[in-house]
């Protein structure tokens, strides 16, 4: 196995965030703000953050703020849960928190939650188990998490668990991977996963990978690096990452 090019990663990360007139990047306008922390993100792990300018992008963060306490994926897009949690994560990230006015983005963020426990992502009512893990991580960033109802949100979660061990967006819906980091992340940090049953969970988690070592999301679904992630992440979460097979099929025949 070859050393990771951390130099190429960071040239790469650094050109997309330049190419803002580029037909991709005038498509995807609406996801900067997830962007900017992905890749913002990436920089932090290969200790080259300082590559970028932290004024240039805190000033377009807070661009992106709307009077109701929210923010919106870029700047004069309508404000949604998804990248209130970015604009936050990213300001984290670089220790700007305090740039923010932690209790009006926290009204905004109360303001979402619904009467069963659950959270929608914006004014327009989509309710998914995603948007209840943003809140709570966003609360918890903010030392906020107090001004929700933590319970009622524990129990909308485990309301959509599955008799497989797997979590969906909604109570009933498919078991899938990306909801499962969302729903146990959640219940981690909100100091519940004593209601996770982890081995019927870390089974089926265990079971997504497939013969050449990667991971799917879904039963009879192809294998992609993001679901290494959620995988990975939810297994160790739940003390179970040890279950997976570290080395590819092969070496196991």
């Amino acid at each position: 196995m070859g050393d990771l090019v951390a130099e190429k990663h960071v040239q790469y990360i650094l050109s997309v965030q330049k190419k803002k007139d580029s037909f991709e990047s005038v498509v995807m306008e609406h996801l900067r703000m997830n962007g900017a922390y992905w890749g913002l993100t990436t920089l932090h792990l290969l200790g080259k953050l300082d590559t970028v300018d932290v004024h240039e992008v805190v000033s377009w963060i807070m661009s992106c703020q709307h009077d109701e306490g929210g923010f919106g994926g870029n700047v004069g897009h309508d404000p949604h849960i998804l990248y209130t949690l970015s604009a936050v994560q990213v300001l984290a990230l670089f220790n700007k928190l305090d740039v923010i006015d932690a209790d009006k983005v926290t009204n905004y963020i109360v303001g979402l939650q619904n009467e069963d426990g659950s959270f929608s992502g914006d004014i327009w009512g989509e309710v998914d188990t995603r948007f209840s893990y943003i809140a709570i991580c966003c609360l918890s960033l903010l030392h906020r998490l107090d001004r929700i109802n933590v319970d009622k949100a524990v129990k909308y979660i485990i309301s959509c668990q599955n008799m497989d061990g797997g979590f969906g967006c909604t109570p009933g819906g498919e078991s899938h991977a990306g909801q499962i980091f969302c729903c146990v992340g959640a219940l981690a940090i909100a100091g519940s996963l004593d209601l996770v049953d982890k081995d019927l969970l870390g089974w089926w988690l265990c079971e997504r990978q497939v013969k050449s070592g990667g991971l799917n999301g879904r039963p009879e679904k192809l294998p992609d690096v993001c679901y290494s992630w959620w995988v990975l992440s939810s297994l160790i979460m739940i003390d179970r990452v040890h279950w997976i097979r570290h080395r590819q099929w092969w070496d196991f025949r």
